[in-house]
């Protein structure tokens, strides 16, 4: 585990104490930054990894710190999104919403460019306990361990394309395609690991169980 270089209080430099480091100076504390680097797991604002992804790559170049803060990842999962009219739309699924990983060798500096990016909450790890008074203490940083991370990293990279449709039991449909096109019925079993969804079908004036595909049906508003 990385070994931070103070206690990480609460009272945060400003982006202007950041800059402030100029010259030879800053140099020898640049060379002097050779702790191994982690993944951290950061909280941010719901709906905003994106933002303090772009926001915190841009702040790292500001402040020269792209030997110090590694990566900025938001894990993401393939899934394919069923629309009304039974067309299919591809895109990406957050796997942690809510949360970006960091890999950064932690110390004073890249903690605080990291706590000051806007919309991040704090990191995740162990809340240490103020020595007096009352109140919530600091949030020291806890790495992810290396058996987290690779399956974190490995469940990104190899799970198939998860199908989302907005169905469930009790939904009017009508049929697009197939020998039941034009019927219309109701929803009693959706299966999305499948892409199939079961429905009563009226067949002869009686209600018949059909299993159809995702895209052989629209839902009914």
């Amino acid at each position: 585990m990385v070994q931070a270089n103070s206690n990480y209080d609460e009272e945060q430099l400003t982006d202007d104490d950041l800059s402030d480091e100029s010259g030879d100076g800053a140099d020898e504390k640049v060379k002097a930054r050779t702790a191994r680097p982690h993944w951290y797991a950061v909280q941010v604002a719901s709906g905003c990894e994106k933002k303090v992804k772009l926001t915190l790559e841009q702040r790292v170049k500001t402040f020269d710190l792209a030997n110090i803060i590694l990566d900025v990842e938001i894990p993401q999962t393939p899934a394919v999104k069923m629309r009304k009219d039974g067309s299919r739309q591809s895109l990406d699924e957050k796997v942690f919403p809510g949360y970006v990983l960091i890999r950064m060798a932690l110390d004073d500096d890249a903690w605080q460019v990291v706590k000051n990016t806007p919309h991040v909450i704090n990191f995740v790890g162990a809340e240490q306990r103020r020595a007096q008074g009352r109140g919530r203490g600091h949030v020291k940083p806890m790495p992810l361990s290396p058996g987290e991370v690779k399956r974190i990293f490995k469940q990104t990279q190899e799970q198939a394309p998860v199908v989302k449709i907005d169905m469930a039991a009790g939904d009017k449909i009508t049929v697009l395609s197939g020998p039941f096109k034009d019927f219309e019925g109701e929803v009693i079993e959706v299966s999305p690991e499948r892409s199939k969804l079961k429905a009563l079908l009226s067949i002869f004036g009686r209600d018949t169980p059909v299993e159809l595909e995702f895209n052989q049906v629209k839902k009914e508003s």
